[in-house]
């Protein structure tokens, strides 16, 4: 039977685990990333991977780096066909690269060479991309610069948000493994390579991109509000209270960037951004109307942009 590693750590990565587990591969091991403190209480738990290779009874390894001769000992004596890698979160060294006999393969989030990296759903989203999809490839020592296996798309919509947007690519990272496992385990796979032309980097992406900055133009920032949801968030402030938005719609009216006028609409750069969906610190997610019977936002207020706080 084919002896598999699966290495991956968040909720992006467990259909594909799942799909393995019910098609009867023989997954010998997982990899994930360690136990990190969570939650308000700070409470050590363990990644959506690990939860559920223990709870069908795989074994699994946390190390902090594989680079130790301890850690490539350790993957080697698992004596696996091949390794699946799925959001996993540790850079692949050689050794760990060459151990499975054939190689280690790796679902990527994005139609390749466009956004590589850390973080390519909300980077397409972002960038305002009419499709995304998933690429499955095989690993090389590069970043995401391996040949390319299979690929396929999904549409990105102007109602897609990335916790939409990441569900669907994890059911397509999953259905696209096994249709491409079988040719591959017989060898009669033959993996293209990457164009040069069309390459882009999706960084990682950071809670100080979080604000809206009302200077710029409001279709850019609908698309941030829909990038960022659920994480890192957007968020405006008033009072020295951070205000999340979850939803908004562009509209034509225009006025000095910041500017409230009634009905919750904010001028932007260019045109404005009627907020639909809030949440206060600590509070549910709530519709403008509901927002605003609680909470006293007055027209002509001049809302602060990042750079002047």
């Amino acid at each position: 039977m084919t002896k598999v590693i699966f290495m991956g750590t968040p909720g992006f990565s467990v259909e594909a685990l799942k799909s393995l587990v019910n098609a009867d591969y023989d997954v010998v091991a997982v990899y994930s990333q360690p136990p990190r403190p969570s939650g308000r209480g700070y409470s050590t738990v363990a990644s959506p991977v690990h939860q559920y290779a223990e709870s069908v009874g795989i074994p699994v390894y946390t190390p902090l780096s594989l680079r130790s001769e301890e850690a490539q000992t350790t993957f080697q004596a698992h004596d696996a066909d091949i390794a699946v890698v799925a959001a996993y979160g540790l850079i692949l060294p050689k050794a760990i690269l060459d151990a499975p006999r054939l190689g280690c393969i790796n679902i990527h989030a994005s139609l390749l060479p466009r956004w590589r990296g850390a973080a390519p759903i909300q980077r397409a989203i972002l960038a305002g991309d009419p499709q995304t999809g998933v690429t499955l490839m095989q690993m090389d020592e590069g970043l995401d610069t391996g040949d390319m296996i299979v690929w396929d798309t999904v549409a990105i919509t102007s109602q897609t948000t990335a916790d939409v947007l990441h569900d669907q690519l994890s059911t397509l990272g999953a259905n696209l493994l096994l249709q491409a496992l079988p040719a591959l385990l017989e060898k009669q796979c033959i993996p293209l390579q990457q164009p040069e032309i069309g390459v882009t980097y999706a960084h990682k992406l950071s809670k100080s991109e979080s604000q809206l900055d009302w200077t710029k133009p409001a279709d850019v920032l609908e698309k941030q509000i829909r990038a960022f949801h659920p994480w890192p968030g957007s968020y405006f402030i008033h009072n020295d209270l951070t205000i999340k938005v979850s939803k908004a719609e562009i509209l034509m009216q225009s006025g000095q960037p910041g500017e409230v006028f009634d009905g919750l609409i904010i001028a932007c750069g260019n045109q404005s951004l009627k907020i639909t969906s809030l949440q206060k610190p600590g509070g549910k997610w709530i519709s403008a109307e509901d927002f605003l019977r609680g909470y006293n936002l007055p027209s002509g207020t001049l809302l602060p942009c990042p750079a002047t706080n």
